[in-house]
């Protein structure tokens, strides 16, 4: 055993022993995703802890004093400084303590845990007309906590300033272990008996203060967004020594916040948004002066390259509203009524176009426009990491701000310094606070690279405080900017925050290397060169092959959202990092890098953070920058089994394919004996759940009988491939769907006996797939040009995204791109005047996760709103199932947990509606959920049967 290892199980005992029952996590399969947040670094803690409580918070401190062992408090793991990083324990407050404690209404505040994530505050507080001002574009999954260590912003600075603003009492845990709550007049022990040390600190800072008063008055709070260093101007007398707001910003350097007590704002009565286009952003910025009269709630920039990445990645509808140009600004405005909103937003128009840099401008009536706009900015940090043409950008100047009437000026020298360095930015932020995001295409992987990265960090700190502004404008100093802290302040400045931290933390153990005593900025970076790793997918779209797609996490953290897409089912049902796409993708990181995890492909650590992952797909569709989870889980199962027995569930479940064809040729023999004792025992056998019924298979003559009355007279105009679960399980969609087709004026041609690999993609038996594959490409690529619509939307993504990817021929993506899934024939190819049968006016729609991911735009709930169906009732996530997931017996939980997120809520208030999911796994999910109640999924094609005297009844 190592002095390391001994030290560690000597802390990890010491823990346990002040706070039985916490939650201590060792080794690198738990410290792994911890290593990471969402900047350039990564440090590897020793230990993650989950309090749940102040007292575990204690307890932790008080041991970690004693050993000598740093601490690093974490919320939601977003931040781009590197500020929730740590070389020794971790804290994870958003895990168990983020519950809100109290919403006083009529005070207009709230006492909230520092783990809440700020949406789940807001959706709570809305219910009274109120709301936390500063929203981040992180508010999906950055917690309170987080935000008080940064002073975050966010969208609607301009109305709502810093958290430290809103800020109205910190309780805290000093660093020898002393619970206290700072508030605007001081601060006060928790327990009397530490009414001495308190005292004694709260003197320290009165005498510090009083020994800088010029200084602090001089060089502190300049402009709005002055973040960086400490704001110890709020502990000056006029200022009534408001230490609450002083420790806002600290980056958890000072002391460990529990919780806070905020103030809500009113919820605005009416607003409207304009979207402004200009030839660049320094245009814009020239702007921003003008439009700040009219009073705007927010006032946001991007340039062209994160729209055109938007589009890119989900759809040219993705992004809908923009003006002409090649940036833009989003101007919010609000008041007590609409009218007189919409006369500002008339006068702001006019006043702009008379200012002549206009390229268009126009007023977004649309509610869902407004929320697609506002996703594009959101995601601005995501998507400018890794753009459309391929390229990676990264944080690390990402947070200046100067006064707004400064910014054009800035952002011109900005430019002209990014040249001078041959660097290229991509820019978004809050334009109306002065405050400027940029990702930047460093190459922070060679010597060289790094030394233009310094060089250009310092002459960049340089041109802000010539502008007089700030390094950091709420992303915090954190690693990636305290070292040049001495180019903004004085010594005496410098001097003044190393006593404010020494006077609460004397022995330097709170997040250490932030703000105080920095860290080199090109210390510990994360990125490197690393060898190119052989695999099977060819990974098309990046350009180091598996090591660059696994690099295309940035730890933006969408992923831990709890609403808004469908990524990622499994860390909704957990909770948990390690289930997330983001913790997973850290771990393959990771093995890549081969420190930490050193035993590659064969790694159980890395096994373990993909077994929960349904293989969804969603993720490389809702996450801003790419990840596809499914097909890195894929590559690893296949490297990870090699010549190495596999689950059973992947020979059971994975050869489905094959082993229901010869099922079908004595179909009711085999479901009889599939629902008796002997049944049961070949599922336990084979790996399965037994808590599922096995879905029954259609026998080979009723298959037969389908495509026979499939066929229709008269040429055909497509192909319809028959897959797999469609010709084992319900051969009279195939059926129904050859008639809907026809009627909508593609009449086709049945192709029965191909399949698309699937199931043997997601269990990782990649060899086989590729047999499967090249059989399937051969059969279809005959010189035919026909469209090929397939009615199960998973082998339809199969075919169109995971065939070309894993074959990388020219026939397979010659074959990818004439599929089209049932959905996006009826929308891309009907005739224009189809009429389909009559439809009921509501439906609840299961889609399914593959189609929401792959088939951009083309999704079944848009197509029933066109058709007439005016209430389709989403369940927006995955049912849980997921293919062979939710089949195999050691997932079960984790998949009824999952179908009980959206899905299961819908079906217990059906009331009567059709529920439609054109999935097999989603329909064999709610039959599972309520079919005992008579309820049963039809497949679109089902619901528009015109052979159908109801919706959903078969001919």
């Amino acid at each position: 055993m190592t002095t390391a290892t001994r030290d560690l199980a000597g802390l990890t005992a010491r823990l346990t022993e002040l706070a039985p029952g916490l939650r201590v996590e060792t080794g690198p399969g738990a410290t792994g995703p911890y290593a990471y947040d969402a900047s350039n670094y990564r440090v590897p803690p020793r230990a993650v802890v989950f309090p749940r409580s102040a007292e575990d918070v204690v307890a932790v401190v008080r041991a970690c004093r004693e050993a000598g062992v740093p601490v690093t408090a974490r919320g939601g793991g977003t931040s781009m400084a590197g500020n929730a990083v740590g070389p020794g324990v971790v804290l994870d407050f958003s895990r168990y303590m983020n519950r809100i404690l109290d919403i006083d209404v009529a005070a207009r505040t709230a006492r909230v845990e520092a783990g809440v994530v700020l949406d789940a505050l807001r959706s709570a507080t809305a219910l009274h007309g109120l709301d936390f001002g500063p929203d981040p574009s992180s508010h999906s999954r950055c917690t309170l906590g987080g935000m008080i260590g940064n002073d975050a912003c966010g969208n609607r600075s301009v109305r709502d300033g810093r958290t430290s603003g809103h800020v109205v009492a910190l309780e805290i845990v000093t660093a020898d272990g002393v619970r206290a709550v700072a508030d605007h007049s001081g601060l006060h022990p928790v327990d009397p008996r530490d009414g001495a040390l308190v005292a004694r600190l709260e003197a320290d800072l009165k005498r510090l203060v009083g020994d800088n008063l010029a200084l602090l008055r001089t060089e502190l709070g300049r402009v709005p967004r002055q973040v960086s260093g400490y704001q110890l101007h709020h502990l000056l007398p006029e200022n009534g020594f408001n230490l609450a707001r002083a420790l806002v910003g600290t980056e958890g350097s000072c002391a460990v916040v529990t919780a806070a007590t905020v103030r809500l704002v009113a919820t605005a009565q009416a607003s409207t948004l304009l979207t402004l286009g200009y030839d660049d952003v320094v245009a814009a910025a020239e702007d921003v002066p003008e439009i700040l009269r009219f009073a705007p709630s927010a006032v946001e920039g991007m340039d062209e390259a994160i729209v055109a990445t938007m589009r890119a990645r989900r759809g040219p509808d993705s992004v809908t509203g923009l003006p002409e140009g090649r940036a833009w600004l989003y101007v919010e405005l609000e008041g007590d009524d609409a009218a007189s909103v919409n006369e500002r937003a008339t006068e702001l128009l006019d006043a702009l176009k008379a200012q002549g840099r206009l390229t268009g401008g126009r007023v977004v009536e649309s509610p869902a426009e407004r929320r697609s706009l506002w996703r594009v900015r959101e995601d601005g940090a995501g998507l400018a990491a890794r753009l459309v043409d391929g390229g990676e950008s990264w944080p690390g100047w990402e947070d200046a701000a100067v006064a707004p009437e400064n910014l054009a000026a800035y952002l011109r020298g900005f430019r002209e310094l990014l040249a001078t360095h041959d660097l290229t930015g991509v820019l978004y932020g809050h334009f109306g606070a002065g405050c400027v995001h940029v990702r930047i295409d460093f190459d922070m992987a060679t010597d060289k690279g790094r030394e233009v990265m310094r060089r250009f960090l310092t002459e960049a700190a340089a041109l802000v405080v010539e502008h007089g502004g700030s390094l950091s404008g709420e992303h915090g100093d954190g690693r990636a900017r305290s070292e040049l802290l001495h180019v903004m302040y004085s010594h005496r400045m410098i001097a003044a925050f190393a006593a404010f931290k020494q006077t609460f933390d004397p022995d330097g153990l709170l997040n250490p290397g932030v703000i105080v005593h920095p860290a080199p900025l090109d210390a510990d970076l994360a990125l490197r060169e690393l060898p190119l790793v052989d695999t099977t997918f060819g990974f098309p779209h990046d350009e180091d092959g598996f090591a660059g797609a696994v690099r295309r996490c940035v730890g933006v953290g969408r992923c831990r959202s709890d609403a808004g897409g469908v990524m990622c089912p499994s860390y909704r049902a957990t909770g948990e990092e390690n289930d997330s796409t983001r913790g997973r993708a850290r771990m393959l990181q990771e093995m890549v890098r081969g420190e930490a995890v050193t035993d590659g492909w064969r790694s159980t650590e890395v096994r373990d953070a993909l077994d929960l992952c349904l293989s969804c797909k969603a993720c490389s569709s809702d996450c801003p920058v790419g990840v596809d989870m499914a097909t890195y889980k894929a590559e690893f199962l296949h490297q990870h089994y090699k010549g190495r027995l596999r689950p059973r569930s992947h020979y059971s479940l994975g050869w489905l394919p094959k082993t229901s064809v010869l099922a079908g040729y004595a179909a009711r023999p085999v479901n009889a004996m599939l629902r008796g004792p002997l049944g049961r025992l070949l599922a336990r056998l084979g790996g399965v759940t037994t808590r599922r019924r096995i879905p029954a298979f259609a026998s080979r003559r009723s298959l037969r009988k389908t495509l026979r009355a499939a066929k229709t007279p008269g040429p055909a105009k497509a192909v319809l491939f028959v897959d797999s679960f469609t010709r084992a399980f319900r051969p009279q969609v195939a059926g129904a769907a050859s008639r809907v087709l026809a009627d909508a004026g593609i009449p086709c041609t049945p192709r029965d006996g191909l399949c698309c690999g699937l199931t043997w993609v997601s269990t990782g038996q990649l060899d086989t797939a590729r047999t499967i594959m090249a059989r399937t490409v051969a059969a279809l690529d005959d010189g035919d040009d026909r469209p090929v619509i397939v009615a199960e939307p998973s082998c339809a993504a199969a075919l169109k995204r995971d065939v070309p990817e894993l074959l990388g021929t020219e026939a397979a993506r010659r074959v990818a791109d004439r599929v089209h899934t049932f959905t996006g024939a009826l929308t891309d190819l009907a005739d224009q005047d189809w009429c389909p049968p009559a439809l009921p006016g509501n439906v609840v729609l299961q889609t399914h996760c593959h189609e929401y991911a792959t088939f951009k735009g083309r999704r079944p709930a848009d197509l029933l709103r066109r058709l007439g169906v005016d209430g389709v009732d989403e369940a927006e996530g995955c049912c849980g199932l997921a293919g062979n997931f939710g089949f195999e017996a050691e997932h079960y939980d984790t998949s009824m947990a999952v179908a009980g997120l959206a899905l299961k809520p819908r079906l217990d208030q059906l009331d009567g509606r059709p529920v439609v999911a054109d999935g097999f796994s989603c329909a064999t999910q709610i039959d599972h959920l309520a079919g005992d109640q008579g309820i049963r999924a039809l497949h679109l094609a089902e619901l528009l049967d015109p052979a159908a005297d109801q919706p959903g009844e078969t001919t």
